[in-house]
């Protein structure tokens, strides 16, 4: 793939990577792959901003040749740390040497740890420490530095270059979504839009706080934004505000009359349980999802999740407690810290039901507002009891929509 020149003189120099599945490990599912984005200016000064995961190194200097001798780069501006924006930094550092880093203190600090360059530390590499503010002349060209720490690391920055109204932001905006396409416009907006919610809910929701303070402090700033180059994913060249607006839309924890329910069963009766909820939630106009935690993809159920108003969980009992796969994916849920959710909680059992007390327990842990009575049956749910679970998606449409 050849490099894209995204503005004049600013060109792509990224690596698609087409076959990558798992994410932050194994914790998020990339089903359409990813990309690793950098981006070369060509000025008076040359500047990087950002790099590419390490295994790909080769495929970054290639087309940094492409455009340039990888030797004439001046500087590299390095937005955030992790490894699959840095990890190409080294084999690229002993093509360019004299090449001047750019970052935050948590950066330097951050690379000194991760790399070592010779001479220990970063003493090995010429590194400035920049803050909110701060300004690096290129020749026709200034870039503006912006910390934006915990979005989603504390050495993340975001980088602004006014005389093209282009925003650098590395992991905010971005997609895990591998195309041949390069910008907003060319893709499939069905595939953008959902691989755009999905990462927001897996990575940057326990952070909307931090996000949204953030947002509001750039827009008082009164720049104008006409691309936003993210590091991941496409760039938004058609409509920058539509992607800035749904994080607008996130960071408040925004919902729709939608609900997901999510079970573990270990002999079919909490899954009977769950189909009769889901026919009395739909049956009252609400739209579901529904998951057995065991078998689905715990990524994409947070990509779900994100929208949703009501969350309703089940599960059978056993050791007095409710089943491991759904411990589990309620403790990441409860990192990722949803907000003005409502929900219920069902299950079945032998002889002591322990999973309904755990799953409330969750539940107030997690600040879901338990607006039912928890269901439990023993052994097989009957006629009634299956009744008595249509009625309570029937009541919790309900209070969904507003019409209780």
């Amino acid at each position: 793939m050849k490099t894209v020149e995204i503005k004049k003189g600013i060109y792509w120099v990224g690596v698609v990577d087409w076959n990558i599945r798992t994410f932050h490990g194994h914790t998020y599912t990339t089903k359409r792959g990813s990309t690793y984005n950098a981006y070369l200016i060509i000025d008076e000064k040359v500047t990087l901003v950002d790099s590419v995961y390490g295994p790909f190194a080769g495929e970054l200097i290639e087309r940094i040749r492409e455009i340039v001798p990888v030797e004439k780069i001046d500087h590299i501006v390095v937005n955030h740390i992790e490894m699959d924006h840095s990890g190409a930094l080294p084999e690229l550092m002993k093509l360019c040497p004299k090449a001047k880093l750019f970052g935050t203190a948590k950066c330097k600090e951050g690379l000194s740890k991760m790399y070592y360059p010779e001479g220990g530390g970063t003493s090995g590499w010429d590194f400035q420490v920049v803050k909110t503010g701060d300004k690096l002349k290129l020749g026709k060209r200034t870039l503006t530095f912006i910390e934006a720490p915990m979005i989603h690391w504390p050495d993340s920055m975001f980088t602004y270059c006014a005389e093209e109204e282009l925003l650098f932001p590395n992991d905010a905006f971005g997609q895990h979504y591998a195309t041949s396409e390069r910008f907003d416009d060319e893709t499939d907006q069905c595939a953008l839009m959902d691989e755009t919610a999905k990462y927001y809910a897996n990575i940057l929701w326990p952070f909307s706080g931090m996000i949204s303070r953030k947002i509001d402090e750039i827009l008082k700033m009164s720049i104008s934004i006409k691309m936003i180059a993210p590091s991941h994913g496409v760039i938004w060249r058609n409509d920058p505000m539509k992607i800035i607006n749904s994080y607008i839309s996130w960071t408040k924890n925004e919902t729709k009359p939608k609900a997901v329910v999510v079970y573990e069963t270990m002999y079919g009766s909490t899954a009977m349980m769950a189909m009769k909820i889901v026919e009395g939630l739909v049956d009252g106009g609400v739209e579901v999802k529904l998951f057995d935690i065991a078998i689905s993809d715990k990524s994409e159920v947070n990509n779900q999740m994100l929208d949703a108003k009501a969350y309703i969980f089940g599960s059978s009992t056993h050791d007095n407690d409710m089943l491991s796969t759904i411990a589990g994916f309620l403790e990441f849920l409860k990192g990722l810290k949803p907000k003005n959710r409502i929900g219920a909680a069902f299950g079945s059992c032998g002889w002591a039901g322990g999973a309904i007390p755990a799953l409330e327990q969750m539940m107030k842990e997690i600040g879901i507002e338990q607006v039912l009575p928890s269901i439990s049956v023993k052994y097989v749910p009957d006629e009634n009891e299956l009744k008595k679970c249509c009625e309570m998606g029937a009541e919790l449409a309900k209070k969904i929509t507003g019409k209780a």
